[in-house]
């Protein structure tokens, strides 16, 4: 029987304070990892980190970032992994703003590279110092569908998201050697408050109303549904355990069908 144990591990899980990056701490901490949450809203932190399992006397720990002030976040994180190692790292941030090509100029490009390559990279380079010295590691970049099929008014996220998925899978073949992996989730359709605000700006472009545009989605996922947050991070939480170990360089969607290509 497979039953997944964390016991000992060192989390760190980006925006995690709600949504999916929540679900995924609480996950993790069920199977007994100690946890440390990242994100820029303290009260959310706060919320999150009381609703985290400490059965198995974990030392859960909250880190206050602003993912869109780079230099700020490089000295919070910077000092983070002076006096901590992680197990397990998943990179996950919040989104950069929708729109189209013709809507965006070469600072929208810059601020979204920042937000969501630049902190990846960082992150991950100060946590596979430790990670090689043990001989283990999981790194988990939760990335999107849209590097496969991009998404309508999302540019930014489709242009930037598809250069972390070749980074990691170069990065996959330079460490696996160590006994670290590196996986991508390819997120899609999640009941989240990003997606409601996505679909609110839909609604807007297409002068409909946001149930409209919601069934337009449903209809879209062969399960006929939205994804659930704690669906997402079961896939987390295998990918971060020892049952995943001859897995890397991987994309992996989680989409409900959605994606029509092979």
């Amino acid at each position: 029987m497979m039953k997944i144990k964390l016991i000992g591990k060192n989390a760190l899980i980006g925006a995690s304070s709600k949504g999916l990056g929540k679900a995924i701490a609480l996950q993790l901490a069920k199977c007994g990892a100690s946890v440390t949450l990242v994100a820029s809203n303290e009260n959310n932190l706060n919320e999150t980190f009381a609703e985290l399992d400490t059965s198995f006397n974990q030392n859960h720990q909250i880190l206050k970032v602003d993912y869109t002030d780079f230099e700020g976040y490089n000295k919070i994180i910077t000092g983070y992994f002076e006096t901590n190692n992680v197990d397990i790292l998943v990179n996950n941030t919040q989104g950069p703003e929708g729109g189209n090509v013709d809507e965006k100029t070469t600072e929208d490009y810059q601020q979204a590279f920042d937000l969501l390559f630049k902190t990846t990279q960082l992150t991950t380079t100060l946590a596979l110092k430790k990670m090689k010295e043990q001989g283990f590691g999981r790194i988990i970049n939760c990335t999107s569908v849209s590097i496969k099929e991009p998404l309508n008014h999302l540019v930014l996220s489709n242009s930037i998201r598809a250069a972390i998925i070749t980074w990691a899978k170069t990065l996959a073949n330079s460490v696996a050697k160590n006994g670290i992996t590196v996986n991508n989730i390819l997120t899609g359709i999640f009941d989240t408050e990003r997606i409601q605000s996505l679909t609110k700006m839909q609604a807007e472009v297409n002068k409909t109303s946001i149930e409209e545009e919601l069934k337009k989605i449903t209809e879209s996922i062969p399960v006929n549904r939205i994804g659930k947050p704690e669906e997402f991070a079961y896939l987390v939480t295998f990918l971060a355990s020892e049952y995943s170990s001859f897995i890397t360089g991987t994309n992996i969607a989680i989409d409900g069908g959605m994606l029509k290509s092979v």
